[in-house]
């Protein structure tokens, strides 16, 4: 079973994937696109900017990475730029979703209100507060995880350019 450690490291950044996808449509479809409010709030604009960015390096990393030829500059840009961008789109997140919370309660959108005939409620604004509360540990909790891979990826890298 050891030998297939690489089909549990595809499931995990497949699942990553998954992850990164569904919040971003949440962001900009559930939000964004529906509170038309917030579409010209700087916050949209920064986590908008991280986001290219990010996907710029990401899909360069990538690219050249399959093509067995990864300038060094790549590497340093995939494993170093996230200690400003990452915050930078967090920020942006969270203050569009901020912004978001009083149109959200003054039109009641997506809220679903007892009764009705399925016996069901749902506050969309209670929702997106704890949307932003589940930023306090998943935040610290990939950021520290990308530190310790940036420290690996590079030093890695720093050991390996001292033999050649």
């Amino acid at each position: 079973m050891r030998g297939f450690w690489w089909v549990h490291a595809a499931h995990v950044q497949l699942e990553m994937s998954r992850e990164l996808v569904m919040s971003r449509v949440f962001l900009i479809w559930a939000v964004t696109h529906s509170v038309k409010e917030v579409q010209s709030e700087d916050s949209v604009l920064l986590f908008v900017i991280a986001w290219t960015i990010t996907e710029i390096i990401r899909y360069s990393f990538y690219t050249f990475s399959l093509l067995n030829h990864l300038p060094y500059l790549i590497k340093w840009a995939r494993y170093t730029l996230f200690i400003v961008l990452y915050p930078m789109g967090v920020s942006g997140e969270l203050l569009t979703i901020y912004a978001a919370l009083p149109f959200v309660r003054q039109t009641g959108l997506y809220s679903i209100s007892l009764p009705n005939k399925y016996n069901f409620s749902f506050d969309y604004y209670a929702f997106l507060i704890l949307i932003m509360i589940s930023y306090i540990p998943i935040f610290p909790q990939l950021y520290f995880h990308m530190i310790h891979q940036r420290r690996k990826v590079l030093s890695h890298t720093e050991e390996h350019k001292k033999f050649e």
